[in-house]
């Protein structure tokens, strides 16, 4: 069978935006998911297999019914009996959010407690998607058996694309954090980084920096720093790349993940890096002109496309 699917491993959890009042908007979202979610409008002729745990309350069933409805599936992912998704608020300050997370004992926490699942949910796929946080809400061993899962699946011909996303909080300790996202790094073919990350975790001085330190490790990088041009290095050549202003953002949530997707989008599709990115900016723009981390297809198609 031909390689053609998409596949993002991470938690997708419940999401509480767009306060008014004492009344919020629920929706799902989370990194890994935002990328799929921008991946699957811009790819829709690939199979799109979101890879996590679920738990099997309404509320798990309402989110794997609303990835159903929009064309998503979830491979061999487990239902764990008693278990729940996580949750988090977005509190925004004009278009920057802040985030409160209620996620401790979420489902997805055991997203490879069935190693043979994993590689089952991993298998025929073009692309697998992962993130630092993917790899923060899980164990030692845990992270082990899912890196062991994607080395597997790129070495049977998938795409392995990863975006550090350090988040300190989710992290025992900045060591641990750097250790498992070199380990993380070793197995990508496409790293998706965003400058400030870096900044803290390894203590990166530019962009250039980065690039330059993750290039030794990683075939493709692409440093992403807000509204600051994009920096792509590949086969030992750097290139920046505009960003697309916003003059009047409403919600800046999901726009460095939403890159990721039309980055990752436009690649697969055989556009070169720097045109990638490109129209990455553009998806990103629209992104952040909408309310919550998930845009309409239709929207992201249009910016995608323009």
């Amino acid at each position: 069978m031909t390689a053609n699917g998409i596949a993002s491993i991470g938690e997708c959890m419940l999401e509480l935006s767009g306060q008014a009042g004492p009344n919020w908007r629920m929706g799902f979202a989370g990194d890994t998911f935002n990328t799929l979610w921008a991946l699957h409008a811009l790819s829709p002729e690939r199979p799109a297999t979101y890879v996590s745990a679920f738990g099997d309350d309404p509320f798990s069933r309402d989110q794997i019914g609303f990835f159903a409805q929009n064309g998503i599936g979830i491979g061999n992912s487990p239902v764990i009996a008693g278990a729940r998704p996580g949750l988090y608020a977005i509190t925004l300050t004009g278009a920057e959010r802040a985030f409160t997370y209620w996620r401790s004992d979420a489902a997805a926490r055991q997203l490879a407690s069935d190693p043979v699942a994993l590689e089952k949910s991993l298998e025929n796929q073009a692309l697998v998607y992962f993130s630092g946080i993917t790899l923060a809400i899980l164990d030692n061993a845990a992270r082990k058996i899912l890196l062991a899962a994607i080395a597997t699946a790129r070495s049977t011909g998938s795409l392995v694309a990863f975006d550090p996303n350090y988040r300190p909080r989710l992290w025992q300790s900045r060591e641990t954090a750097q250790a498992a996202i070199l380990e993380a790094l070793a197995v990508a073919d496409i790293a998706l980084p965003t400058f400030p990350d870096e900044q803290m975790l390894f203590a990166d001085e530019t962009p250039q920096a980065t690039a330059e330190r993750l290039g030794k490790l990683v075939g493709e990088v692409v440093v992403k720093n807000g509204e600051q041009p994009a920096l792509i290095a590949m086969n030992g050549e750097a290139q920046t790349v505009e960003a697309v202003h916003v003059a009047t953002p409403v919600d800046t949530t999901g726009a460095g993940d939403s890159f990721n997707g039309g980055y990752l989008a436009a690649r697969l599709a055989g556009h070169a890096p720097a045109d990638a990115a490109r129209r990455a900016h553009k998806v990103a723009a629209a992104v952040v002109q909408v309310r919550g981390a998930l845009a309409p297809f239709e929207t992201l198609r249009a910016a995608f496309d323009s």
